[in-house]
């Protein structure tokens, strides 16, 4: 114990920085279509009732701020998503406690995964200085580390998890913890399974003896759920998601850079790939005596993604389910000569500066509404598939006095009266983009608007038949 609070007495400054660097990408990047879920799920409306007439946001902040206990959580879980409940009622104690806030909620990751990285460094032990900022600059991990989803918290117990099984065997308390982490994601038992295949004698058995405490409560959500967003991923296909688990992996490690690199994407890609496999090449021959218990930690999560895709015949890989190896990546990477490690190090500063200002990462709603201010006119948004990715994160980032109106039957009568109007062209989901190519051909197909204005995700229409729009544009 006494060694253990000196390595972290001793990773207390980057432990701030983490906190700090986490804090700061929270409060910057805009609110995402998931995160809608957790908000409102834990505010006890999960699918929120819109206004069908025009409306601005400080009409609706009620939408954002309720409380719902942890029955009516788990009955609308089981009702209608396909996530167990420990995050969501984790989030619904610190909403109460701290307020309702979209950015409140994303502090709760921020402090389980600056936790986590305390963890790290006991795992790491002397080499944590290294582990901590190759795992903090991990693009899966610090995105994670700050959305309002349970991905934080599901870290932090496979964390704990494996620090309770290396390198003293704890196999009761380790089995607690990965079922624990399997309540918050469900994938999260695929480190778990490494764990047990690890361990030996009675420390497996008390393991899965640990993991089967869970067991039970994961079932009974898990069976309610089964038949819930059936088409989510694509149908299974081994060259495909071989392509996937590449490609998720890199962008966990490295962020987004071929994406900014535009007609050089491609040969930014090979250089990221050809800098993974050189350090791991020299991390593999300065390999310590823990080396290959890290690598089977890190290759739990895609051959578990691969084998549920084989099993179901669907393709469920993201970079938010690989972000659980990059603590595992970090370990086995540490022991890189320093010149190396400044390289890797840097390119990943690079991909979490993307994370921070780089649109291209980011999902549209946030922006969107701050682009549709500018025109000071109703705003149109998609409803989408139902209600609550589109228009939860749009409203949450659109001024209090913002006019909107949803894109549902019957809007159209609601806008022969408005000198102006912006259509926030929002494609996020099938339902949007149907409704969003619905208004563009409603709107071209009327002689009476007129484009006369854009950004990159809104288009403004001038209604030419109003008295109000000539006497506007005196």
């Amino acid at each position: 114990m006494l060694i253990f609070a000196s390595w972290v007495s001793r990773s207390v400054p980057l432990l701030l920085v983490s906190f700090v660097l986490l804090t700061f990408v929270a409060a910057e990047r805009p609110p995402e279509y998931d995160e809608a879920y957790s908000i409102f799920l834990t505010a006890g409306d999960p699918r929120p009732v819109w206004p069908e007439q025009k409306f601005m946001p400080m009409q609706v902040q009620n939408r954002f701020a309720g409380h719902a206990s942890f029955a009516q959580i788990a009955q609308n879980l089981r009702a209608g998503d396909v996530h167990p409940p420990l995050y969501f009622w984790v989030l619904e104690v610190w909403r109460r406690v701290f307020g309702p806030s979209w950015f409140v909620a994303r502090m709760l990751s921020v402090v389980i995964s600056v936790a986590s990285l305390a963890i790290l460094v006991r795992i790491a032990k002397n080499a944590a200085g290294p582990v901590l900022a190759i795992t903090l600059l991990s693009y899966g991990f610090a995105y994670t580390g700050i959305v309002a989803r349970g991905f934080a918290l599901a870290q932090f117990f496979v964390l704990a998890g494996v620090a309770l099984a290396y390198p003293k065997p704890r196999g009761l308390l380790a089995g607690l913890a990965f079922g624990g982490a399997a309540l918050c994601n469900y994938l999260a038992v695929f480190p778990g399974l490494a764990v047990l295949f690890w361990l030996r004698g009675w420390e497996r058995g008390k393991c899965l003896a640990g993991m089967a405490v869970f067991a039970p409560a994961c079932a009974w959500f898990f069976w309610a759920q089964k038949g819930a967003r059936a088409a989510q991923f694509s149908p299974f296909s081994p060259a495909h998601a071989i392509f996937l688990l590449g490609r998720d992996f890199g962008a966990a490690l490295f962020g987004g850079l071929p994406l900014y690199a535009g007609r050089s994407g491609l040969v930014v890609g090979a250089a990221l790939a050809a800098l993974f496999w050189v350090c791991l090449v020299y991390a593999v021959r300065r390999r310590g005596p823990a080396f290959w218990l890290f690598a089977l930690y890190a290759a739990a999560m895609p051959a578990g993604l691969l084998a549920l895709g084989l099993v179901f015949n669907n393709t469920p890989i993201e970079i938010r389910y690989l972000a659980f190896c990059c603590p595992f990546m970090a370990l086995i990477l540490a022991p890189l000569p320093r010149p190396l490690l400044a390289l890797l190090l840097a390119v990943q500063a690079c991909g979490i500066a993307g994370l921070i200002f780089a649109p291209t990462t980011m999902q549209p709603q946030g922006l969107a509404a701050r682009q549709a201010a500018l025109f000071h006119a109703l705003v149109l948004v998609p409803y989408g598939n139902d209600g609550v990715g589109i228009p939860g994160p749009f409203i949450a980032a659109a001024p209090p006095d913002m006019r909107i109106l949803l894109l549902r039957p019957g809007w159209e009568a609601q806008i022969s009266a408005e000198p102006r109007v912006v259509l926030s062209a929002i494609e996020a989901d099938d339902a949007s983009r149907a409704e969003v190519e619905g208004a563009k051909t409603w709107f071209a197909a009327r002689p009476c608007w007129v484009q006369a204005g854009h950004t990159t995700l809104t288009l403004l229409f001038l209604n030419r038949c109003t008295d109000q729009e000539k006497n506007h544009g005196q």
